[in-house]
């Protein structure tokens, strides 16, 4: 191991705080890598979470791996030694089982990278019986793994704090066995609900390249079942570091999913139902976090709609402490959030209205008015924030030019508000391209053609042009690469495959060319609701109509209220089982 290479290690795990570390060989042993870089990685929760859980079994250990930073990645390039654990330094392919932990399509393009630099054969295709078993988590499993069916073996489908233990009690028992890697993968998709192994299901295509038929192998299940519970388990920070973009939080989920029903956001169908962690437990994991001397980070699909927000942001103020959030909903933001936010020296409120006219929020069942904005900033503004940042969408499915003027009018009459009450400071415009999503009720919708919304972001540029107007927008190349991924069928997979030969993200439009891949087509074409669509093995537990009956709402403007108590309209709530 090079000396750099072995200094950046032991420099990163002289300021952690909760990692753990066995002798390598006395135990089973799992890999765990969010394929991004240490700060990144560190950043996200879910994988955190299941590193505690398989170091807390006696027949397991599970080590961290990371992508190399610029600067660490020019050093392994030059050695050409092999990508190592945090904890051990051993090689990736020393591993048994590899987990990755996927939450973002760009991402995509790091995992042959870190199989590669790891040792482990790229393609799935090309493991033999005693090579590591790729198995791959997170959020991109819940929805879409066919992207990265090349790469993986096997996808676990569902939420993984027990779903992990279950795996991996049956793979021990599978290795026991002594099955052949084929058939120890059988085992696994027919003894574990929520294992889907895409090399046990054909996908067959039509000569226009659609998907139109998904054929299991023989006593392989047609369908995937999502694997979620309820909330017992704790979810809060395992590994302090200051090396991360939240270093100075600690990190506690106070709820998971949302029953607000925006159609455009996958997160609020793949963790349906919402569920919410007890007020006790999360003052407990605040006095935790307060041992270490940490912020606290709140998180959550919508913190203020938590139950017991006041009380909370009360508690975390008596203990002397700071805490943050991500985004507000404006229509059920409190005093004592905004007034604890400020005390905790936060500058910015951060509110999604995501469209700025009412039609276009109809549309999107936000369930957000300008009025619900407005007394928003006046108490935000009260308790001494003067900063507002939006959150904006561009390329909507049923979008006009009157909404995109919707958007410019709304930030004038917030900023008119703003001066009329004394505040003028910033309003901060973060302005996305909309990319449809599975298991949404515009997975079957087109996105808008790159040159009509890099007409309309001209626009508002023009039409906002202002200092106190700031406007954030994503690059749209990265946006529109991202719109690929997201529905994509295994012939994107090939496309990642392609892509990698020619140097990941940079080497897309090489790779489609060869491949003789339609971009335009498949981002631009809109599919029937009959569709057979690439993620159709997996089952969420919803309705067959309800996805197709929240399109036709969308289009009628009709408005669907929250989840509620004996709610059934999706099923999932009367389907589950724990």
């Amino acid at each position: 191991m090079s000396w750099q290479v072995e200094k950046a290690l032991d420099d990163l795990m002289a300021q952690e705080t909760g990692a753990v570390q066995y002798p390598f060989g006395t135990r089973h042993a799992m890999a765990i890598c969010y394929p991004n870089t240490y700060d990144v990685a560190m950043s996200n929760l879910g994988m955190q979470i299941i590193y505690r859980e398989v170091n807390g079994r006696e027949d397991w250990l599970c080590e961290r791996a990371f992508l190399p930073d610029k600067d660490l990645m020019k050093v392994f390039e030059k050695t050409g030694e092999p990508l190592i654990s945090l904890e051990n330094r051993r090689p990736l392919s020393d591993f048994e089982i590899l987990g990755l932990s996927v939450s973002f399509e760009m991402d995509y393009f790091n995992v042959p990278t870190i199989l590669e630099m790891g040792r482990i054969p790229v393609l799935a295709a090309d493991r033999d019986d005693d090579d590591t078993l790729v198995v791959m988590g997170g959020p991109v499993a819940f929805f879409n793994a066919e992207p990265l069916s090349p790469f993986v073996d096997v996808v676990l489908v569902g939420e993984g704090e027990r779903f992990i233990h279950t795996f991996l009690d049956a793979y021990g028992e599978g290795k026991a066995q002594g099955l052949s890697r084929h058939d120890l993968l059988r085992y696994l998709a027919t003894h574990v609900p929520g294992v889907y192994v895409p090399s046990l299901y054909r996908h067959e295509y039509d000569d226009d390249g659609h998907v139109v038929r998904i054929v299991p192998e023989e006593g392989i299940p047609a369908k995937v079942e999502r694997q979620w519970h309820e909330l017992t388990q704790p979810a809060e920070t395992v590994i302090a570091t200051p090396n991360t973009e939240f270093g100075a939080m600690y990190l506690i989920e106070i709820a998971r999913g949302c029953g607000r029903h925006c159609r455009f956001c996958m997160a609020g169908y793949c963790y349906r139902r919402p569920r919410v962690r007890p007020l006790e437990y999360v003052k407990s994991a605040v006095l935790r976090g307060k041992a270490l001397g940490k912020k606290i980070g709140l998180m959550g699909a919508a913190i203020s709609d938590y139950p017991y927000i006041d009380e909370l942001v009360t508690f975390i103020r008596d203990q002397g402490l700071a805490f943050s959030c991500a985004s507000l909903r404006a229509d059920s933001i409190t005093p004592a959030i905004v007034k604890g936010l400020a005390e905790s020296g936060q500058k910015t409120i951060t509110l999604a209205p995501e469209a700025g006219s009412k039609h276009m929020r109809d549309i999107i069942n936000k369930g957000i008015t300008e009025e619900h904005l407005l007394h928003s900033i006046d108490l935000a503004t009260a308790a001494g924030i003067r900063h507002v940042r939006m959150y904006i969408m561009v390329g909507l499915p049923m979008e006009t030019d009157d909404d995109i003027q919707g958007i410019v009018d709304m930030t004038r009459r917030v900023q008119q508000h703003m001066a009329a009450i004394g505040n003028l400071s910033r309003i901060t415009l973060s302005i996305n391209p909309f990319i449809p999503k599975p298991f949404t009720p515009f997975q079957w919708m087109a996105m808008t053609e790159k040159k009509v919304v890099e007409k309309r972001l001209n626009f508002l540029k023009k039409a906002l042009k202002d200092k106190q107007i700031e406007l954030l927008i994503e690059p749209l190349r990265s946006a529109y690469i991202q719109g690929v991924l997201s529905r994509g069928d295994r012939r994107v997979g090939d496309l990642l495959v392609k892509a990698h030969e020619y140097g990941g993200v940079k080497g897309w439009k090489r790779a489609a060319k060869e491949l003789h891949f339609d971009i335009k087509g498949f981002l631009y074409d809109q599919r029937p609701t009959d569709a057979v669509m690439p993620w159709d093995t997996i089952d969420t537990g919803l309705v067959p109509t309800y996805l197709t009956d929240e399109l036709k709402k969308a289009k009628d403007g009709e408005f669907t209220i929250p989840c509620f108590d004996g709610c059934r309209r999706c099923h999932i709530c009367g389907g589950y089982h724990d």
